[in-house]
């Protein structure tokens, strides 16, 4: 079995969405949740705040720098991810397209290197 990430990406400037439609979104990924879970090729997975809370550090010589913000801007912006265990890419891309028609979001299915 192989590991695979799954990468939710939200746009940066888009509303946040009505509370009805949210609701709806979340239902639909808890309930893919639950089937990774009972099929066992849940790893682990969460959602992440905002790239405004994050900080970056680099290595400068012997000192480390630390600032305040994400790494890099852009249009999206990574909002969860979720790692699975599963038999080859098919099978993650069948998860991540079922992410996709639960979020309207751009999903990337990406391998670890290695086994896991």
């Amino acid at each position: 079995m192989k590991q695979y990430l799954i990468s939710m990406f939200q746009p940066t400037d888009a509303p946040r969405p009505e509370p009805e439609f949210l609701a709806g979104v979340m239902r639909e990924v808890e309930a893919i949740g639950r089937e990774l879970r009972e099929s066992g090729s849940w790893v682990f997975g969460d959602g992440l705040h905002d790239p405004g809370t994050a900080t970056v550090l680099r290595a400068r010589g012997d000192d480390v720098l630390v600032t305040d913000g994400p790494f890099a801007e852009g249009k999206e912006y990574l909002g969860g991810v979720t790692v699975i265990r599963v038999p080859d890419l098919d099978a993650a891309l069948d998860w991540g397209r079922r992410y996709a028609r639960a979020t309207t979001l751009p999903i990337e299915v990406r391998p670890f290197q290695g086994e896991g």
